[in-house]
Parts: structure tokens; C-alpha cells; sequence
């Protein structure tokens, strides 16, 4: 039984451990080309993932509040959310809100999914949108009799929503560059 477990745990512990032979050897020219050029196609394919994964949480907040503006605007206070501001706010101000969300939404994952130079600033107008709302339900919120922590997504949905965009960015560029550096520090070396 020992030895058995010793052979299994050879045979798998390979996968796991760094090349040692050649090490010494200089990598050609052509297989450094070739290695940046894999790590820009794999960049390039989790860069499209994880931005279509966010603009896809994101685009379901949007309907949500698209939800709820049809059901502010068909009967309105009868969502509970909406139901803690009856006494403070109009139905048209609590619509109006939800519209900015919405459109705080729509610029972030514009700036998500768009491939120019400008698609940073899709998103810091999003971030500069959802500012209005998390102002106006903030303000409404601290007015009422008992804060509702459980209404806390009002103010800071999109405005977060916006925040983790610029992040998520951040770190796309932060490991963009990191490859630019690596074909920065490539040489010339031919193998005989």
C-alpha cells in the first residue's frame, strides 16, 4: 500500500513542479514572440469574460429598476421599497430616481463593453450619474422615522455597480500592461 501511494504521489506531483531542465538556456527570440503572444490572446479572452459578466449583472439591475418603474408608475407605494417613502416623496421623484439609476447603469456597461480608447469615461459618467440618485435616496432615507438598512441598494446599487466597473477596469489596464512591460524586456537571441 505504501509504495503504491508513493507511485501515485510521483506520478501527480510532476504536473506541479517547474521545468528543471535547461534552465540556463536562453528562450529564442521566436519563442518569446510567441509566449507574449499567448498571454495577450489569454488576456484578451478573460478581458471579454469577466467585462461581459459584470455588464451582465449589471444590465439585470437595470431591468429590476425597470421593473420598478413600471410598477411606481402603475400602482404606485405598492412595492415595499418604494412604500417607506410615501409620506416623504412624489411618485414622479421616486420614478425620476430610478430613470437616473437606470441611465447610471446603461453608461457602465457601455463603458464595459465598448472597445475605444474613451470607454473609461463611459464609466465616470456613470459614476457621476449614479451620484444624483444615491444623493437624493440618502437624503430621504435619514428623514425617515427608523433607518431601513434593508433599502440601503437605493443609494448605493448603481453608484457600486459604477465603482466595481472602474475596478474591474483598473485591473484589465493594471494586467495589460504588465504585458506590455514583458514584450518591453524581450531580446535578441538565436538559438544554433
Amino acid at each position: 500500500m505504501n509504495k503504491l501511494t508513493r507511485k501515485w504521489r510521483n506520478s501527480h506531483d510532476d504536473r506541479f513542479s517547474l521545468p528543471t531542465l535547461d534552465d540556463s538556456r536562453p528562450i529564442d527570440t521566436q519563442e518569446q514572440e510567441e509566449m507574449i503572444r499567448s498571454f495577450e490572446k489569454t488576456h484578451a479572452q478573460q478581458s471579454r469574460l469577466w467585462r461581459s459578466v459584470f455588464a451582465a449583472m449589471l444590465f439585470c439591475f437595470a431591468v429590476f429598476l425597470l421593473y420598478s418603474i413600471f410598477q411606481q408608475a402603475s400602482s404606485p407605494w405598492e412595492l415595499r421599497y418604494h412604500a417607506y417613502f410615501m409620506e416623504e416623496v412624489d411618485s414622479w421623484m421616486v420614478i425620476s430616481a430610478d430613470w437616473l439609476a437606470v441611465l447610471a447603469c446603461s453608461f457602465a456597461i457601455i463603458g464595459l463593453l465598448h472597445n475605444s480608447k474613451y470607454h473609461r469615461q463611459w464609466i465616470w459618467y456613470s459614476c457621476l450619474a449614479g451620484i444624483i440618485p444615491a444623493i437624493f435616496w440618502l437624503y430621504y432615507m435619514l428623514r425617515l422615522p427608523k433607518f431601513r438598512w434593508d433599502v440601503i441598494w437605493l443609494p448605493f446599487g448603481p453608484l457600486g455597480g459604477a465603482g466595481v466597473c472602474l475596478y474591474v477596469d483598473h485591473l484589465l489596464l493594471e494586467s495589460s500592461e504588465e504585458i506590455r512591460k514583458l514584450r518591453a524586456y524581450t531580446y535578441s537571441y538565436k538559438a544554433y
